[in-house]
């Protein structure tokens, strides 16, 4: 299917790694031009491999819970490629992993909320002027289903996601000519969720239900596109439908 996304311009933070990477990689094969927007100087490795395989992408090292940072991004990316279509947040952390809220400290907590959330509401005000001029233009967060249910040992991590969740509704109401919605996966095969979880050769015979950041890659492109036009100020569950679960046990009906 075609995306109608070819020769758009896509801004993507923390591009250069885990899910990030995927929806860079992702956007490109659609024939997107993209800024990787990264603190990591990795992205600018990505963003030269890239570029020499033939596809438009730029990097831009920014540490998403700065102002400062995300405005020059923003900028960056009008120099360099004239407009803004779409922003895609995927810069995020889990903190601490295994910890109730007794053990996390108020550092621990504010540096989750910096990140997830604050870095998101930065990027999307910076962004929203040139996103407005766009005829296409639209925003996806990368939540998670721990915005709607709550997993152990991740308190700061399940309240950020819940308030990127109310940020995207919140957001989709006050800038209606541009599109804001945001995906919420279950376990995502990343770095990340290797560490968090334990499992750093991968989640092979676990029988975690768990997903290839490339699958959700391809979900973000379709929120992004015009192809999805009528979704919009909502978020988009990708769980394997466990959230539709009852918690009642099988109740074996005669």
């Amino acid at each position: 299917m075609d995306m109608h996304l070819s020769g758009r311009v896509v801004l993507v933070t923390g591009g250069a790694s885990g899910i990030g990477l995927a929806c860079v990689r992702a956007m490109v094969d659609e024939g997107a031009k993209v800024l990787i927007a990264d603190r990591n100087v990795v992205g600018a490795k990505i963003a030269g491999k890239l570029s020499q395989e033939g596809h438009a992408v730029a990097f831009f090292q920014a540490d998403i819970t700065s102002e400062t940072d995300i405005q020059n991004a923003v900028v960056y990316a009008e120099s360099i490629f004239g407009q803004l279509d779409s922003l895609i947040g995927c810069a995020g952390i889990s903190g601490p992993v295994g910890s109730t809220s007794i053990e996390i400290t108020a550092d621990d907590w504010d540096r989750v909320m910096a990140i997830n959330v604050r870095g998101n509401f930065l990027a999307a005000k910076h962004s929203l002027h040139l996103l407005s001029k766009s005829e296409i233009g639209s925003i996806v967060f990368l939540a998670s289903d721990s915005a709607l249910v709550a997993v152990e040992g991740m308190v700061p991590y399940c309240a950020s996601k819940g308030a990127v969740l109310m940020l995207t509704k919140a957001l989709s109401i006050d800038h209606p000519t541009v599109r804001i919605n945001c995906l919420c996966p279950g376990v995502v095969d990343t770095p990340m969720s290797r560490a968090d979880l334990g499992r750093p050769d991968g989640f092979e015979g676990t029988g975690l239900p768990v997903m290839q950041a490339e699958q959700l890659a391809r979900h973000v492109v379709f929120l992004a596109s015009p192809v999805s036009a009528p979704i919009n100020g909502t978020s988009v569950v990708a769980d394997f439908g466990y959230l539709a679960r009852s918690a009642l046990p099988p109740l074996k009906f005669v």
